[in-house]
């Protein structure tokens, strides 16, 4: 069993519940509106992290808009604003191109887990200060010979 942490929308805050929730992993994807750098150098004490930039995230700090990355066999394309379903022309090219198992998104601030298209597109929720009573949350993705499952970890 392969684990892979899975978080977003820090908006430069590091929850301190996440190293106990992220033990374990072998790999974290932050799907972007990271904050400042200090936040990666944090969660890369706990595992490898692969990273890309949100739309608050101030271009100096020189995040990837896009990455893919393969882990132990699977691919994955982090990417911080997808409507799967709807995604954009270009964005939408590079997916068909990279032919991802999973995409993993962020922004809307709520989980969404679904096969569209025959792709598995993932949001783990955000990780951020509390906003306007909403669910706070991040994710681990478990996947095996049997395939992948998401697992939401509510802070």
């Amino acid at each position: 069993m392969f684990r892979i942490g899975v978080i977003s929308d820090t908006h430069n805050y590091f929850d301190p519940k996440i190293p106990r929730l992220f033990a374990g992993v072998e790999h974290i994807l932050h799907a972007g509106d990271i904050g400042l750098p200090w936040l990666i150098l944090e969660l890369e004490t706990i595992a490898p992290v692969t990273a890309v930039s949100g739309n608050t995230d101030d271009a100096g700090c020189n995040y990837p808009q896009i990455q893919v990355i393969t882990l132990a066999g699977k691919k994955f394309l982090v990417h911080h604003i997808i409507q799967p379903g709807a995604v954009e022309e270009g964005l939408n090219d590079r997916i068909k191109r990279e032919r991802p198992d999973v995409v993993v998104f962020g922004h809307t601030h709520k989980p969404f887990s679904s096969n569209v298209n025959g792709t598995f597109y993932f949001n783990p929720g955000y990780a951020g200060k509390s906003r306007f009573g909403m669910p706070r949350s991040v994710s681990i993705l478990h996947y095996d010979e049997k395939g992948i499952r998401a697992e939401c970890l509510w802070l």
